[in-house]
């Protein structure tokens, strides 16, 4: 899920939060149209051009009670999350840029990259990948990273199931051209051998300096059995952290179903990590 514009009223998402969702993870009055006038396959990826900054949507906001912070720019942007994508619903509303919203363009919602910016995402479970031109903001439900186009998701092979756990890659026009060309959608698709080992997901509940606090966190989650939970240390600037994990997990269903549970616990909404 996500907002179209960052000033309407809040009560249309909770609403649409609360309907129930068919098989592949969109809420029922959206999804795709009933028969799609175009043939996805041919539609391009977008092509990174130097665009000026919109007038609309790259200023500071905030959005239940999160203030966020847009980025200057994609030149280096590289993150790991749980993708999803809008469809029928929002078709040809206004985006947060204030373009309309084209279900059957190459485009996708992001919290904090520029608009407009242009990203690469992958597909981590099969290896597909398509260039989107990021022109909203959203989403901001269920720890997703991106809210993809119909198009976009179609592309990379996560409109069945809803969400996929992507690679989202910043490029500009200036990134080498054998890593933007545009290729249709078989020439994308790379088998799940060759996409290398399949992702992990897991939830991370928090961390902490101090082991003793990371493993009092696992004992309370072990204690209200929200399992399977861990504690990965890791080094981060040189000072090491104790990460308390739970996962790895099979699905994003499960993350999100585990995730409220840890919330109902009284504990802070834990974040996605997919490695």
């Amino acid at each position: 899920m996500r907002i179209r514009q960052l000033l309407v009223p809040f009560l249309l998402l909770l609403t649409a939060g609360c309907a129930s969702t068919r098989p592949g993870g969109y809420f029922e009055d959206d999804g795709p149209h009933d028969r799609v006038p175009v043939d996805i396959s041919s539609i391009p990826d977008a092509v990174p051009r130097q665009e000026p900054l919109s007038t609309r949507g790259n200023n500071s906001y905030a959005v239940y009670g999160v203030r966020y912070q847009p980025l200057n720019t994609a030149q280096g942007y590289r993150e790991r999350g749980v993708a999803s994508w809008y469809g029928k619903k929002f078709h040809g509303r206004r985006t947060s840029s204030g373009e309309a919203y084209d279900m059957y363009a190459m485009t996708a919602a992001h919290k904090t990259l520029p608009l407009p910016s242009y990203v690469r995402v992958r597909n981590l479970s099969n290896g597909r990948s398509v260039v989107v031109r990021v022109n909203d903001r959203g989403p901001f439900l269920h720890n997703r990273l991106i809210d993809l186009s119909y198009a976009a998701a179609a592309r990379i092979g996560i409109v069945g199931t809803g969400t996929g756990l992507v690679e989202v890659e910043g490029i500009t026009a200036e990134t080498p051209s054998t890593t933007t060309a545009r290729a249709p959608a078989a020439a994308s698709l790379i088998s799940t051998a060759q996409a290398g080992t399949p992702p992990r997901l897991y939830l991370q509940a928090g961390a902490f300096a101090n082991r003793d606090n990371a493993e009092a966190l696992r004992n309370r989650l072990v204690k209200a059995k929200l399992l399977p939970v861990h504690v990965a240390p890791v080094q981060v600037d040189g000072q090491e952290l104790f990460r308390v994990r739970l996962g790895p997990l099979d699905s994003v269903d499960a993350s999100d179903q585990l995730a409220r549970r840890v919330e109902a616990e009284g504990l802070p909404y834990p974040i996605v990590v997919v490695e």
